[in-house]
């Protein structure tokens, strides 16, 4: 079954929530004997990788603007795939799926991945978010069959649209502890003595909150550290920037893949997700995976993941996110709930069983 894959920017070691589920996905459709044909943008991936864990890799030119790259690479990425001749065509993302009426016209199978509803995020200006609901609308319309990753956005979808949908969650890997801390040494770490946070410097990530409620409390010897940039550096980027940078105990190490990322989620004392939104957090499942105590915003995106109760905070409370903070680095994280969280991880977000949903999924289309 020949796949053609549009609405992501791109893999390996691209930063995003989609494109590390595409990045994880497509090589395991791979192995059951799919050919996998991903459009990425130029301007994301390394040059000259043409091909990924068995999964084909176009780099197409557009603008690295956030208001214009992904309509303008869904756009010449539908015309290549046309030239393929492929099964079907599996579309991500709200804004993306605008094309799935036109791959339609040109003769495709439409296969929508909706994330969420990313015209909720705080970046998008009232125009903007307008614009992605009609992209919502028209790949709701048009797809012949619709995936979600959670079952908040498949009841969103169901009450707007009145869209039955396939709730194919995303995944994680568990990974072996780095056992090395090189990386961590190099920013001033110590093992099990800073908070950890990763994601874009986007303003629904809440990493201005996160950063206010570690000034507000006395965390005496911890270090709070945060992993990421921005796609596209704006004034809350850079505002955010100058912010971490008046307290010493903050560390921005940049966005970050590989053995340095997986010695910060190894040797972390806590893992913080401040979230105002999300589709379904694989960071959150990524830190879980390493097997750390986390705590989250209380939205219903990270209310899917199954953390205790006593893990959340209200998004957008400084304060108790702040309370929340200091109970956790100091509260034991006993052997037997570390255990039952990894096979929980293990047993509903494995990347195996997801990759033959959405064959299954796939092969539904004829």
């Amino acid at each position: 079954m020949k796949i053609a894959v549009t609405g992501t920017r791109g893999f390996p070691g691209v930063q995003g929530g989609i494109e590390s589920h595409c990045e994880h996905l497509y090589p395991h459709l791979v192995k059951l004997g799919c050919d996998i044909t991903v459009f990425a943008r130029k301007s994301y991936v390394t040059s000259g990788i043409t091909e990924y864990k068995g999964v084909h890799l176009i780099a197409l030119d557009c603008p690295k603007n956030k208001f214009l790259e992904a309509i303008v690479h869904t756009f010449k990425s539908i015309l290549k795939a046309r030239k393929l001749h492929p099964d079907i065509l599996h579309i991500h993302a709200v804004g993306p799926s605008l094309f799935a009426p036109f791959a339609r016209v040109l003769g495709m199978k439409v296969v929508v991945t909706s994330h969420g509803p990313d015209y909720v995020r705080k970046k998008w200006p009232l125009p903007a978010k307008m614009f992605l609901k009609f992209c919502e609308r028209m790949g709701m319309a048009f797809a012949n069959e619709v995936i979600t990753i959670a079952e908040n956005i498949a009841d969103d979808i169901k009450r707007k649209y009145g869209r039955d949908s396939i709730i194919i969650p995303n995944g994680v890997n568990i990974p072996h502890p780095a056992e090395t801390d090189e990386y961590i040494k190099k920013y001033g770490l110590h093992k099990q003595r800073y908070i950890l946070a990763v994601g874009r410097f986007v303003p629904e990530k809440g990493f201005d909150d996160l950063i206010d409620a570690f000034n507000q409390g006395n965390f005496e010897q911890w270090k709070l550290v945060i992993a990421g940039d921005a796609d596209h550096e704006d004034r809350y980027s850079r505002d955010l920037k100058v912010k971490a940078g008046q307290n010493s105990n903050i560390v921005l190490t940049g966005f970050l893949k590989g053995q340095p990322l997986h010695e910060l989620y190894s040797h972390a004392g806590l893992f913080v997700l401040p979230s105002y939104y999300e589709g379904l957090p694989i960071v959150l499942l990524e830190a879980m995976s390493y097997g750390l105590s986390c705590i989250a915003s209380d939205i219903p995106a990270n209310r899917n993941v199954e953390l205790d109760s006593e893990r959340f905070y209200r998004a957008g409370d400084v304060k108790l996110l702040a309370v929340k903070m200091k109970e956790f680095i100091y509260k034991p994280w006993k052997e037997k709930e570390r255990n039952n969280q990894l096979q929980l991880i293990s047993e509903t977000y494995n990347w195996e069983r997801i990759a033959e949903k959405t064959l299954n999924v796939y092969k539904l289309m004829g």
